[in-house]
């Protein structure tokens, strides 16, 4: 964490001074080594000389500027500090009464005045948040320890935490003000008891209201006792050695815990939707086990027995199937040839079923888990396994499951059967014969010689397309040109899908939204790039995107529009 702790105290002579301060020093970026320079361990002990050389200087400033008593030190002058290294991260933690650098001394003594001055809090202890973009933000805790012979029998001391990033401070309201809490605490445990001792031993309130008090010997009679240290309130032989070891361990901790990630842009519709999907199997788990917890055990139907499984969820399975499997679309391309392939990718785009039938879980799996990628994660219903056919609308990817050979295969229905030859509506691939058992193999090139072993059966191999949607064109552009790596066609093909869906969106607020005509969505289908040539598929892929649309997204739009209904009638 980019920040600095220090403990302040208010002293009855001097005024606010900073006691004892930790900083993290990062290590420095790696170079080459030029001729004639330092090597890294005459850097870091330079760097040491320098640190202390320049707290040295601080110090010796400071002292020049006012005679520093008991209760304005800490260290001293010759104390070389306290040093903790991060063996993970290379981070130096570094306690002395000032910090090393000159820049961050100002910084330090206008937080401790601020703190102990200016900004003060209701009830004067507990925490507060100030500062600016050139001297830094603060977030200040003050609290009191006490004294048996000080003014009011306590002296007020803050731990400040100062850092630029004013947002990473705030977000770290929670966690630092507990920890602190803990060591304040804890220092004004050990002075009550230390506190206790001396007034049990000699009451100090019946000694003042039994002595003369003087405005001229007043300072004289308090001789000293305005210069008591912590440690001495304390009794703390240790006191700043576990300062270091708290305020490191705060340094780290706090910075561990956030991390800065870069977000281009707002979130995808896929992001969304998986957040949703997220929540609602949180809210089903919680439905089951407030049911079970109630008594009730209901036994789901033979109906509800299969229900549809995203197959992004079930990667970790795949791992654990033998036998031969599909690693990307153009590997499926290859095995199922350019005509069968293109068929199969109509399908999914157009929402149409598409059926895998066979003896081989791993084979189909793999073909789903490549072919997910044409979809957005909100069109993407998918069965996995199934003992019997489920219908169209609760899944647009069906795997039947048999421990058959073909043609020993799960039946289709009769309507479907029949519907084959209409290639329209669905699409069926039977999977005649695979070497079960065998291992992975190492290479591409001798996956493919092994699916040569086998075939797949597309059972609308003759339907003829005429020119296909727009993006199906521009997707086999991009698995046909061998200079894209596998890497660079999914990039490719993650951006064709955010461009369609923000068409899509368009779309969706223009026809559903606002409910325009069928004249004023046409002009919006030419703006949008979907007429001409594929004009009847790109509508027809536009509104089933329509359905991959998060919630929040359609319900943000229909509450822009409702409060501008409202805005405009009143």
């Amino acid at each position: 964490m980019n920040a600095l702790v220090a403990l302040c105290h208010f002293c009855e002579l001097h005024g606010p001074r900073t006691l004892f301060c930790t900083e993290a020093v990062h290590p420095p970026s790696p170079s080459p080594p030029q001729p004639g320079s330092a090597i890294p361990g005459d850097r870091d002990r330079e760097a040491d000389r320098e640190g202390e050389g320049l707290t040295m200087r601080a110090n010796s400033s400071a002292t020049q500027r006012a005679d520093m008593c008991e209760g304005c030190r800490s260290l001293p002058a010759s104390h070389p500090g306290f040093v903790s290294v991060d063996s993970e991260t290379g981070i130096r933690y570094l306690s002395h009464q000032h910090p090393r650098q000159p820049q961050l001394f100002s910084v330090v003594r206008q937080a401790c005045v601020r703190s102990l001055s200016c900004e003060v809090c209701p009830g004067r202890e507990g925490p507060i948040f100030f500062g600016d973009e050139q001297h830094g933000f603060v977030f200040s805790h003050t609290f009191f320890i006490k004294d048996s012979l000080a003014r009011g029998f306590q002296r007020w001391y803050s731990i400040v935490v100062v850092a630029m990033d004013r947002i990473y401070l705030i977000n770290s309201w929670p966690f630092l003000l507990r920890h602190l809490r803990q060591t304040i605490q804890s220092l004004q445990d050990t002075a009550l008891k230390v506190f206790d001792n001396e007034q049990c031993v000699c009451p100090q309130r019946a000694v003042r209201m039994n002595s003369a008090f003087s405005p001229a010997v007043f300072p004289h009679q308090r001789s000293g006792n305005a210069a008591r240290s912590l440690t001495s309130l304390t009794q703390h032989p240790n006191l700043w050695a576990s300062l270091h070891s708290s305020f490191s361990w705060l340094l780290k901790a706090c910075g561990s815990r956030l991390t800065e990630k870069l977000l281009e842009g707002a979130p995808t519709e896929d992001t969304l939707v998986l957040i949703e999907r997220q929540t609602e199997q949180e809210e089903e788990r919680s439905g089951w086990d407030g049911a079970e917890g109630g008594g009730s055990n209901p036994q789901p139907s033979q109906s509800e027995s299969v229900q549809p499984k995203d197959f992004q969820f079930d990667d970790g399975r795949q791992e654990d199937l033998l036998g031969p499997k599909f690693k990307s679309l153009r590997h499926l391309r290859q095995v199922l040839g350019a005509n069968d392939f293109r068929q199969l990718a109509w399908h999914v785009l157009m929402g149409n079923q598409v059926i895998w039938r066979g003896a081989d879980p791993g084979l189909i799996q793999s073909a789903f888990n490549v072919l997910k990628a044409l979809l957005p994660v909100g069109c993407v219903r998918a069965v996995l396994y199934s003992p019997h056919y489920e219908e169209a609308y609760r899944c647009n990817f069906l795997a039947l499951s048999s421990d058959e050979p073909w043609p020993y295969v799960t039946p289709l229905p009769l309507f479907l059967s029949f519907s084959i030859y209409l290639p329209e509506f669905s699409m069926l691939v039977d999977v005649l014969n695979v070497e079960r058992g065998c291992v992975n193999p190492v290479s591409d090139d001798d996956i493919l010689s092994l699916y040569h072993e086998f075939f797949l059966n597309v059972s609308f191999s003759w339907f003829v397309f005429l020119s296909g949607p727009t993006l199906l064109n521009k997707i086999e552009v991009a698995l046909s040109n061998e200079n894209l790596s596998v890497e660079v066609v999914s990039l490719c093909l993650l951006c064709l899908k955010e461009e369609w869906m923000n068409k899509v969106k368009v779309l969706f607020k223009f026809s559903k939204v606002d409910g325009r005509g069928k004249e004023d969505t046409q002009k919006v289908l030419a703006l949008l790039g979907a007429t001409g040539p594929g004009e009847e598929d790109n509508v027809r892929l536009l509104k089933f995107w329509m359905t991959g649309l998060s919630k929040l997204y359609k319900s943000h739009l229909m509450t822009a529009v409702r409060g501008g209904e409202r805005t405009l009638s009143q």
